[in-house]
């Protein structure tokens, strides 16, 4: 049987089993609705408690500025539109990069087509954005500043704390996108100076379908939905009790990890690059110099198509991604990549992989065992390539 390597965990990682066993009474016997009074009610309502105490332990924050989701998403666009929406004047002005997740670029595209200017602050050949380019980004109007803690596709780790201290200077509120960086840095809210973050479970070994929004206490926002009086009257309807309490019990681990996890995850990630680069010619890692998650690395591989790259590579037994996103059957570069001016042959050309828990080094072996002769192989397949010198 061929072996299989799951390097992709920035894509969704598989539910921890500790996770699974938190989560099976809830999907069971203890199926109380948990705003219900009786026994059952409270049962779940207690569960729901304690998740709330473990995510807020894991970002430095208080219970009660916790408020749960869906997922990394709608916890995006409640901070987004709940801010924005709730500001006062006629004439509102947000700041953010061109590499957030598409739940923070598609929200402020929808605010632009309600009339709030958005300024798209450039970044560096590395992915980081310059905290003096978002000063002088700063109007008397700017309601909001949003900016990701860590990049999904280059894992590259923005300079919050300064930005933050510019934004409460100013202030105005502050939110990042820290999906794919809680539980693999130390993520804590006062440090950072945050007013708002955002995570996802299953970018944590928890479940889909659940995520949680931090709103430091006195920040005022607008809710997405109407209906009842859950979460504070902040985010209404029923709650998603065991999928909660997964991400509770995942937010408990990651904090047991993370020190150990980071270092571990590093030194593969490390060995995967160092390994790649000696063996296989006209190989850039993307974002190199600068801070980045321990588990991710974003590598272009010239003269080849990544979406063909991947295929071949999953034949083989060695799952990754590419930044590419597929629009009306056309793919087209990652935003994130020509952001850092990777012209658009060579953001098609880069692949994303990122380790996780269960990852190891014989992991990595196979996959430099591998990775090599596939490369070589969709290369010998490319005009381009054909026309390069022989000597490397």
């Amino acid at each position: 049987m061929m072996r299989r390597i799951y390097f992709d965990h920035n894509a969704t990682t598989p539910v921890d089993p500790a996770v699974r066993e938190a989560m099976l009474p809830y999907l069971s016997e203890v199926f109380g609705n948990a705003s219900s009074i009786h026994s059952f009610g409270q049962q779940a309502r207690a569960a729901v408690e304690r998740a709330r105490q473990s995510v807020a332990a894991l970002l430095g924050a208080r219970p009660a500025e916790i408020v749960f989701t869906s997922g990394g998403t709608e916890a995006d666009n409640l901070a987004i539109f709940g801010i924005v929406h709730a500001a006062g004047g006629a004439r509102k002005h947000v700041i953010t990069t061109q590499i957030e997740h598409h739940a923070v670029l598609n929200a402020c595209q929808a605010l632009q087509e309600q009339g709030v200017a958005v300024t798209f602050l450039p970044v560096s050949s590395d992915g980081l954005v310059d905290p003096d380019d978002v000063r002088r980004a700063l109007r008397p109007e700017t309601v909001l500043i949003t900016v990701m803690h860590a990049n999904n596709e280059l894992g590259t780790v923005q300079p919050i704390a300064e930005i933050a201290r510019i934004a409460a200077e100013a202030g105005i509120p502050f939110h990042t996108d820290a999906v794919q960086s809680a539980g693999k840095l130390p993520v804590d809210v006062e440090s950072l100076g945050v007013d708002l973050l955002s995570l996802s479970a299953h970018k944590l070994y928890g479940p889909k379908g659940v995520g949680a929004l931090y709103i430091r206490r006195g920040v005022h926002l607008r809710p997405l939905l109407y209906g009842g009086h859950h979460e504070r009257d902040r985010r209404p309807g029923t709650e998603n009790v065991p999928g909660i309490v997964g991400l509770g019990q995942a937010a408990a681990l990651a904090r047991q990890r993370l020190s150990e996890e980071a270092v571990r995850l590093a030194a593969l990630r490390d060995r995967l690059e160092r390994g790649l680069l000696e063996r296989i010619p006209h190989l850039r890692v993307n974002g190199a110099r600068a801070p980045r998650t321990p588990n991710t690395t974003n590598i272009t591989f010239s003269f080849i198509e990544g979406e063909a790259l991947v295929i071949a590579l999953d034949l083989k037994g060695v799952a990754c991604s590419t930044g590419a996103a597929c629009s009306s059957g056309a793919v087209e570069p990652s935003h994130v990549l020509t952001a850092i001016g990777l012209p658009p042959e060579e953001a098609r050309a880069s692949l994303r992989f990122s380790l996780g828990h269960a990852n190891t080094e014989a992991d990595v072996d196979y996959a430099l065992n591998v990775i090599p002769d596939v490369v070589e192989h969709l290369r010998q397949l490319s005009p381009q390539y054909k026309r390069q010198p022989v000597a490397r």
